[in-house]
Formats: structure tokens, C-alpha cells, sequence
């Protein structure tokens, strides 16, 4: 028996997968109960996605035993795990951008009426999903071009329309605000109360407590926690999955110079995503921004990066000003930006460590327009140590974990050794170890007179790294705050103006 006594809808018994001489996965043993959520944590790498890629028909388990309602469970690929009432949302986007909403919410199980497509039914059922996540859109519109926070939302919105009796969530609140994760988290507790059970995993340790009725702690691929509630403190979680005692997650806060790097003056965006944004930056000063999905966040700093266009105002960069047309013009000014998807916009996945720091610093590993393998390797290995990248420059980036996967995109533009840094999202999806030497990272930066920029949806990480914090709402700024006079209380009141 399991949570409150219920027979469990799955259970896992010595389940073991290996790679050759590899094991990632060692006699783990799961339950779940229908209207149960169990949460799945552990460390990049500890075998939480191999878990639930087996319990979902990913990937074949070397050994082991698997039960789906009382009955041996052995799904040789997704279908069969679907068809059985499993369903899984992935941490990485799995969305065809060319495709409208509804036809990638129902790809693969188009309702079908006399041999065909019956598109208005899949739009009237899309729409259904889409409102129940307080979606205000058409099911008709294209992905493309839709925000990170918004095909997170449709992925969910696509998973609730499978009617699964048991639902894996991956980093579903990754990339969304605090009003997407209160909608997301109404609809788990009514998914709760119809008797679906739910595995889920994130790296978000407060919003564990609100949600989950126990947690499951694995490390280097075994189960060594499981505890019976999630009222749990968070430090006590995670001793559980780094294997030792935590020291305080944020360095020091870090003192900066009375000096302007970056002057923000009046700038505004041509769709008016952000309007009229006024700040500066001292050098030394870590100046972290916050404030609810559309608010206008990333596209500022992606403006400041000279990605998106400016339609009035001006960025000034020790007083001269430099307001950039492109990314070149901003990076031969000094200033870099770390994007908030470093899959899509930071690496190119299949190929290598090096050659992917090498792509941002021609200039550092080339001799009269040639580049020359050996200072590639060389470059690459330098800023590896540098960084704490863990991995050999041939390393293929997507054999990476996501911690690793963020520090190659960090160093390649720190390589650089640039006076602004712009950091939008830099931990999303990444586990509280790996988050403690990013921040450590982000300090450094500090102390040695850079500007540096957070964007983060994350209140506790940019109260602990921030020497002051603007708050965003609608495109407008709503305020400033020094860390000595902000809270999660005072952010969220400006947040919401």
C-alpha cells in the first residue's frame, strides 16, 4: 500500500538500465498511488529522466519489473505508454513551430471523422485545453514565434488533453511566472481529484512543498531518500541529493564601485513589449530584474544585445553612447547576453565543447582569417578550467547535463572578457549544485568589475544575487529596489501593479 492506502497505479521494482560497463540506473524501486504526486529530485545526472523516459516506453530497462494497474508493464516505445495512460511533458520542447496550436496539441491523434481530419473538433478540444491553462489564444495560430513561457503552456496544455491516468512532469514551471505556475498547479490539484497520479520533477524546491504529497530523492542513479511527506526543509533535500551538507547557497554579495558601465536611458521597444525603461548599472554591481511572464524582460535585454531592435532611447557604455543596431556591434562594445534557451539560442548541440567556445572568439583562435586546430584546443581547454566546465573539448555539448550545457555557454562569452553581462534565465532547468557555482560564477564577474544583469523568474535567486533589483509589469518599470528593502512580498506588489 501506498499514499493513503491506496494500491498504487505503478509500481517499479529493481528496475536497472545500463549503458555497456555504465550503470545509470540501480534497482530502483517506485510507487504511486492514483491521485498521488510524488516528487522525483536528484541532481542533472542522478537518472531521473532515465526514469521517467523507461516508465514512459523511451527507453528499455536492462532489468527489472515494471506494474501498470496491477498488471506487468513493459512499454516497448511512447505509443504503447500512451496508449496504456501514460503521458509525459518533456523538459525540452518538443513542438513543431511550423505546425498551428491545436495541430501540435493532438500530433499523432488527430480526430478523425469519415477517413479525415475533423479540424474543428481538434480546435474545440485545443481550446478547451488551452482555457483550463487560462491561455487566451487561438488554437489556430502558428507556434512560431510564440515566447518560451508560452510552449511550455501548450506542451501541458497538450499532455491534459490525453487523459492520462498517470502524467510525468519534467521542469513543467521552468520558464513560467508565478500566475502560469498557480494556473498549472489549480489544474494538478483537479487532475488530483479525479485520481490521476502524477510523477513530478523540478529543481524548484519551494514549490515542491505546495504541490507534492511526498518526495523521492535519487543520487548517481539509486533511490536514497523517500520521504513519506514533501514538509520536508529545503536544506534537509538537499543534503539528500548532493550527498554532503550545503553550505549557503549565495556567496556574499558583492560591493560595487560608485562608477557607471551602463547607462539605460528612456528605451522602447517598436511592438512596445517594454516602454520607456530607464536604469544604470555601476561596475561590480550585479542589477537583477524581475517580474511575471510578458512583462517585457527578455526582450529588453535582448534589445540592450542588439538583437531585437530599439525604436527610441539610448544605451550608454561608460558614458559613450553606443546604442547597438546588432549583436556584432554590441559585442564589439563588450556587451554579451547568455539567452534564456541554451539549446535553441546558446549551442550548437552536436558539436563539441571547443569548437562551440571557438564560434564566439574567431578572433582568440585564428591567424590571418584561419583558424588553427591547435589554439581551438587550446582556447577551449584555458577557458574549460576557467569556467568549471566538466567535460573534454571533444565532448559532444549534448552529452552534456544542463549545468554543464549553461557553463559552455557562459564561457564562451566570458572568453571574451566583456565589461556587461546580460544573464536572462541562467539556472533555468538546472539542479541546486550545479546553480551554486553559477552563482559563484556570477560573483566572480562581480568582483572583478563587470556589470552583470539577472533576469530570473525566480524570486529566492534573484533576491540572493542581486545588489538591486527593477521590477517589471506591462513593459513599464515599477520600481527599484536596494536587497536591503526587498522581499518576495515587495517584488510581487510591484509585479502586479
Amino acid at each position: 500500500m501506498t499514499h493513503e492506502g491506496k494500491e498504487p497505479i505503478l509500481t517499479l521494482r529493481n528496475v536497472h538500465k545500463a549503458y555497456g560497463p555504465i550503470e545509470v540506473l540501480r534497482r530502483f524501486n517506485l510507487d504511486v498511488a492514483p491521485g498521488e504526486v510524488v516528487a522525483l529530485l536528484g541532481e542533472n545526472g542522478a537518472g531521473k529522466s532515465t526514469v521517467s523516459n523507461i516508465i514512459s516506453g523511451a527507453i528499455i530497462p536492462s532489468s527489472g519489473e515494471m506494474q501498470w494497474q496491477g498488471a506487468p508493464f513493459a512499454p516497448a516505445n511512447p505509443r504503447e505508454a500512451i496508449n496504456a495512460g501514460v503521458g509525459m511533458i518533456h523538459q525540452e520542447l518538443l513542438l513543431l513551430p511550423h505546425l498551428s496550436i491545436a495541430e501540435n496539441i493532438f500530433v499523432g491523434r488527430y480526430p478523425m471523422k469519415l477517413g479525415r481530419l475533423d479540424r474543428s473538433e481538434m480546435e474545440r478540444r485545443a481550446q478547451i485545453g488551452l482555457e483550463r491553462l487560462g491561455l487566451k489564444i487561438s488554437p489556430r495560430r502558428l507556434v512560431d514565434g510564440l515566447p518560451t513561457a508560452g510552449q511550455q503552456l501548450i506542451e501541458i496544455a497538450k499532455a491534459l488533453t490525453l487523459n492520462a491516468k498517470l502524467l510525468i512532469l519534467d521542469e513543467p514551471t521552468a520558464a513560467l511566472g508565478g500566475g502560469e505556475t498557480k494556473l498549472l498547479f489549480q489544474q494538478i490539484e483537479r487532475l488530483k481529484s479525479e485520481g490521476v497520479g502524477i510523477i513530478y520533477i523540478s529543481h524548484r524546491l519551494e514549490e515542491i512543498k505546495q504541490i507534492a504529497d511526498r518526495i523521492v530523492v535519487i543520487r548517481d542513479g539509486e533511490k536514497v531518500k523517500d520521504f513519506a511527506t514533501a514538509d520536508v526543509p529545503v536544506r534537509t533535500i538537499v543534503e539528500a541529493m548532493v550527498g554532503r551538507s550545503m553550505e549557503q547557497m549565495f556567496p556574499p554579495m558583492a560591493k560595487p564601485s560608485d562608477e557607471t558601465v551602463l547607462k539605460i536611458s528612456g528605451l522602447t521597444s517598436p511592438a512596445k513589449r517594454f516602454r520607456d525603461v530607464s536604469f544604470s548599472v555601476r561596475r561590480g554591481e550585479i542589477f537583477g530584474i524581475a517580474g511575471l511572464v510578458g512583462a517585457g524582460r527578455t526582450e529588453l535585454v535582448r534589445s540592450i544585445a542588439g538583437i531585437d531592435p530599439i525604436q527610441s532611447g539610448k544605451v550608454e557604455l561608460n558614458g559613450k553612447d553606443i546604442t547597438p543596431k546588432s549583436p556584432g556591434q554590441a559585442i564589439t562594445n563588450g556587451i554579451i547576453l547568455v539567452p534564456e534557451d541554451r539549446k535553441q539560442q546558446g549551442l550548437i548541440l552536436d558539436h563539441s565543447i571547443e569548437e562551440n567556445i571557438a564560434y564566439s572568439n574567431f578572433d582568440s583562435v585564428g591567424i590571418s582569417g584561419w583558424i588553427r586546430g591547435n589554439l581551438v584546443q587550446n582556447f577551449a581547454r584555458e577557458n574549460i578550467k576557467r569556467f568549471g566546465v566538466k567535460g573534454k573539448g571533444h565532448q559532444k555539448v549534448n552529452q552534456m547535463s544542463g549545468g554543464n550545457q549553461q557553463k559552455v555557454v557562459i564561457a564562451k562569452w566570458l572568453a571574451r572578457n566583456p565589461s556587461v553581462v546580460l544573464l536572462d534565465e541562467p539556472t533555468r532547468g538546472i539542479d541546486v549544485g550545479a546553480r551554486s557555482s553559477i552563482y559563484e560564477l556570477i560573483h566572480n564577474l562581480a568582483m572583478q568589475g563587470v556589470a552583470v544583469i539577472v533576469v530570473s523568474s525566480d524570486l529566492e535567486e534573484v533576491l540572493g544575487v542581486s545588489n538591486r533589483i527593477m521590477v517589471m509589469a506591462g513593459g513599464l518599470t515599477t520600481g527599484i529596489l536596494d536587497h536591503t528593502e526587498a522581499n518576495d512580498v515587495s517584488i510581487m506588489e510591484l509585479a502586479t501593479v
